[in-house]
């Protein structure tokens, strides 16, 4: 059995450390799995992503350029680890774009905060931003699909809302957000991957990542949560939503979060680094993921996998090869 197909079969999750002998399946899925880490992963993470302790060093403060306006470009000289190496997240809860009506309610402000979020991503990363058609989004446009996928799976788990259309990448903006909170929290979290993805990765690393998306995604397009724009899961998509709750469940003894948000379930892990393992164990199996404390978040998409087969399947085996691993 080649490591890509050992990667898709599910099973259950090993009960106790005497009865987790790794099998030759296994341990050539953990060996795949640890390949693709190492090829996402900036340098300095590849030989210890998992000793990175998720703690945060604390926000830093704005600062102001003589015009009054905030010096984005200024604030950092460094950041926290990344999530997908398992830092912290940036936000301790999905921060989820405002919706239409929301944005029709306060156009002005809307259009001050899009304004301000453009500019400060444009200073931090370099990119050219403006308004996207869709309400509740700003648009960046990345140099590559490649750093536009990149940058999508890094934000995902830094627990801010992104989407990606080639080499467009989409970051939430509402009417409510204020510059010390939510619109920093966009800029920091495009400052902060992008300095990794442009200033830690060589030209080489990003063709090894191009290759590796590339075979990804004939293997199995990515799955990304239903897009939302901060509304509540719909009423039509429960019945996705319970199918793969009830099945992880039985399969793994998980229950699912009471928490809702549109395109997410959650489902409460035993500990931090299992849901840290396991989310980046997802999200290098092209399945979106991140995570909230213990509470690991799986995106559910009617569209694209109209049963949850995949998502659940996915989280079943990552879930098991967590238990091998971190029991060994």
């Amino acid at each position: 059995m080649r490591a890509a197909d050992a990667l898709r079969q599910p099973g259950g999750l090993c009960q106790s450390k005497s009865s987790m002998t790794i099998s030759a399946p296994d341990r050539a899925a953990l060996a795949e799995l640890d390949f693709r880490l190492k090829t996402v992963l900036p340098e300095a993470y590849q030989d210890s992503y998992e000793t990175v302790q998720p703690v945060s060093m604390g926000s830093a403060a704005l600062k102001y350029a003589d015009d009054g306006q905030v010096a984005w470009d200024e604030i950092w000289e460094t950041f926290c680890d990344l999530a997908m190496a398992g830092g912290p997240p940036h936000k301790g809860t999905l921060l989820e774009p405002g919706s239409e009506a929301e944005i029709a309610a306060h156009p002005d402000q809307y259009q001050r905060v899009v304004d301000e979020i453009c500019r400060g991503v444009t200073m931090v990363s370099e990119l050219p931003a403006d308004g996207s058609p869709m309400p509740g989004w700003i648009q960046a446009q990345c140099y590559s699909d490649v750093m536009a996928g990149w940058l999508l799976r890094a934000i995902v788990m830094e627990n801010v809302a992104v989407h990606a259309e080639g080499r467009w990448l989409y970051l939430p903006a509402a009417p409510a957000f204020r510059v010390e909170k939510e619109i920093k929290n966009v800029i920091t979290v495009i400052a902060k991957t992008c300095h990794y993805y442009m200033g830690h990765m060589p030209r080489s690393q990003q063709r090894a990542i191009a290759g590796l998306f590339t075979t990804l995604a004939v293997e199995s397009p990515l799955l990304v949560p239903a897009r939302a724009n901060g509304l509540p899961r719909a009423d039509e998509d429960a019945a996705v939503y319970n199918a793969v709750a009830d099945r992880i469940q039985r399969a793994t003894g998980l229950r699912s979060s009471s928490h809702e948000y549109g395109g997410w379930l959650g489902v409460e892990c035993a500990d931090v680094r299992t849901a840290v393992w396991v989310m980046r164990a997802m999200v290098v199996s092209n399945v979106l993921a991140r995570r909230e404390g213990v509470m690991l978040f799986l995106p559910i998409n009617p569209s694209s996998d109209p049963h949850g087969e995949r998502v659940a399947r996915t989280f079943e085996h990552a879930h098991r090869l967590a238990s091998l691993r971190l029991s060994s």
